[in-house]
């Protein structure tokens, strides 16, 4: 009977009653939402708890590593600082060190050059140094209190007859002579009986301390972030540093040891286990709660979400007919960020890429046919030209007429430059000579009316620069900043960060802050000489060395024109291609 049901139901789901798609969405979403949701809250409970569990280990380990690292760090430098002033009393030159004040001039001379050695040896962290004699004289800064010293704790359990290296621990400075902003400073000590028979400072005390605020500082953070139990012993079974707050040992307690090899001090952090696992505790209660709010939350979501996945579908079916009959502007609007929207964005680009292909074509085929009416417009021969050129000017200069032999000589000059398309780059030094070609035509033409001045030095002229940039700049002067060719034209070219940098100015009529916005803005209906010579110099720049070069331009209305130019440095090879290229 049981049977029989269930294959009645499962035949009217796929091919009767429940045939359309939202149906057999939401029956599916339930069904597959709520058997998994418990097994899957409970894996992800046991993975989390683990992940978290290992890496807090880890935490604590790593912080326990820093803690010994830093410590260690501090106890060496304060262990060679020993070593050193030892090393140095050892020395049978230094005989002039007594267990007294100095009264000599030789003993004098002895203990400052001795207690230049100990300041040489202090460093940030370094609170005192200092050598105590049996008599109670000792040497180093003048703000010891021996009395003082001898009275501490940390110096009474101090061995009489100990050798060797002691370690004092951490204690408070409370030894000075007089009270200072620093009394009762937290430092780290280390004592050093001397044992040389034959030396003056035989029974004298080397006395080390280190500024020990940022180890103490490190360990209260680490008692914060870790909330355990810090504890560092001696290898006799001193207590160096003990954790302020109460705690009770426990053999359930994680714990974290680490042993330094400098002094062999152990440090040991104790975390309780209730705290330990007090974050996977957490896990496990969150998600209990988050397994029960998703069943509810399922029932409710089936349905909104069987709706919104087909009518989004819909949408989606409808827009591929629409482009299927050439309408290829058509777009999907963009909904959600699952899988859906990516298909949304993939037909949006696969449209737009069709559309935008379409149009590629078209311009290829358009522009295609313009390079081929440029390119019959432009077959002429510069032999022929150039020929003719040289027979008029032999012409002129027959006939007497020497102006015009020279304007014809510059004229030819000029054009034998722009015509030679052997090379799209050459050097600024030929570019600056065609110039000079130029201006000799226009100071035949309007007389020495106007001033030109370069600033250049040789070394940059090899560098290299795009053919006919510069013409059609001095070209603009002429004929838009000058009134009948009077003005002052300058032009300084600088290395400014492995770049050259050109900046051409004149003293013409200058420019409307507009007109100075819109001229190196790509127009295709602007005609004539108004900006197309600069906007086609930037263009040269950016397509030869990078769109961040090219022309920046600066005008003012009836005072002048400034245009900056600033492109890499190129050398020329001997091939002629640039070193770089």
């Amino acid at each position: 009977m049981n049977v029989q049901w269930i294959r009645q139901l499962n035949k009217r789901f796929f091919s009767g009653t429940y045939r359309s798609i939202r149906t057999k969405l939401l029956f599916c979403f339930l069904i597959v939402t709520l058997i998994p949701l418990l097994s899957l809250g409970a894996l992800s409970y046991y993975q989390s708890a683990k992940i978290i569990n290992s890496q807090f280990g880890k935490y604590g380990e790593n912080a326990v590593a820093q803690l010994e690292q830093q410590t260690s760090a501090s106890l060496s430098r304060m262990k060679q600082m020993s070593e050193t002033i030892y090393s140095y009393l050892l020395d049978p030159a230094h005989t002039d060190l007594r267990n007294q004040a100095p009264v000599s001039y030789s003993e004098i001379i002895e203990k400052n050059d001795f207690e230049a050695l100990l300041k040489s040896l202090r460093t940030d962290l370094t609170a005192g140094i200092y050598i105590i004699t049996p008599s109670g004289y000792y040497y180093g800064e003048n703000n010891l209190n021996v009395d003082k010293l001898r009275a501490t704790p940390e110096w009474k359990t101090k061995p009489a007859s100990y050798k060797g290296i002691y370690w004092l621990g951490f204690y408070m400075q409370n030894h000075e002579m007089s009270s200072s902003g620093d009394s009762n400073l937290p430092v780290l000590g280390l004592a050093v009986p001397i044992h040389n028979s034959n030396g003056t400072q035989n029974g004298s005390t080397i006395l080390i301390e280190e500024n020990a605020q940022e180890l103490i500082h490190m360990f209260k953070l680490f008692e914060t972030d870790t909330k355990s139990h810090l504890t560092i012993k001696a290898s006799d079974g001193r207590i160096i540093y003990e954790s302020a707050s109460a705690f009770t040992k426990k053999d359930s307690d994680i714990t974290w040891n680490r042993t330094l090899a400098v002094n062999q001090w152990t440090i040991e952090a104790r975390l309780p286990a209730k705290a330990f696992y007090l974050s996977s505790g957490i896990i496990r209660s969150n998600t209990i709660v988050v397994a029960v709010i998703s069943c509810l939350l399922a029932f409710g979501l089936a349905y909104l979400f069987s709706s919104r996945f087909t009518a989004r579908i819909r949408t989606l079916k409808d827009s591929m007919q629409k482009v299927s009959f050439g309408k290829l502007d058509t777009r999907m609007p963009i909904e959600g960020r699952d899988e859906l929207g990516s298909l949304d964005m993939s037909f949006n680009r696969m449209v737009s890429g069709v559309q935008s292909l379409v149009q590629e074509v078209e311009q290829s085929e358009r522009l295609k046919k313009e390079a081929e009416l440029k390119a019959f417009h432009y077959q002429i021969n510069p032999h022929l030209l150039f020929n003719t050129l040289n027979s008029i000017q032999w012409k002129a200069r027959l006939e007497g007429a020497d102006d015009i032999r020279q304007m014809l000589y510059h004229l030819t000059m000029v054009l034998e430059g722009n015509l030679d398309i052997s090379q799209e780059l050459i050097t600024l030094g030929r570019e600056l000579r065609m110039i000079e070609h130029f201006l000799k035509i226009q100071e035949i033409r309007y007389g020495n009316v106007f001033r030109y001045e370069l600033n250049c030095e040789d070394s940059l002229k090899q560098y290299l620069i795009p053919r006919m940039t510069l013409q059609p700049l001095f070209e603009n002067i002429f004929f838009h900043g000058f009134t009948d060719g009077i003005g002052v034209i300058k032009l300084d070219v600088i290395v400014e960060r492995d770049e050259l940098l050109l900046t051409l100015r004149d003293d013409g009529a200058g420019m409307t802050e507009e007109k100075r916005e819109r001229l190196l803005l790509p127009d295709p209906k602007r005609r004539g000489r108004g900006g197309l010579g600069v906007q086609n110099a930037d263009q040269k720049f950016k397509l030869h060395f990078g769109p961040q070069y090219g022309l920046t331009v600066h005008s003012t209305k009836g005072e002048g024109t400034a245009i900056v130019i600033h492109w890499p440095k190129e050398e020329e090879r001997p091939d002629g291609y640039s070193k770089e290229n």
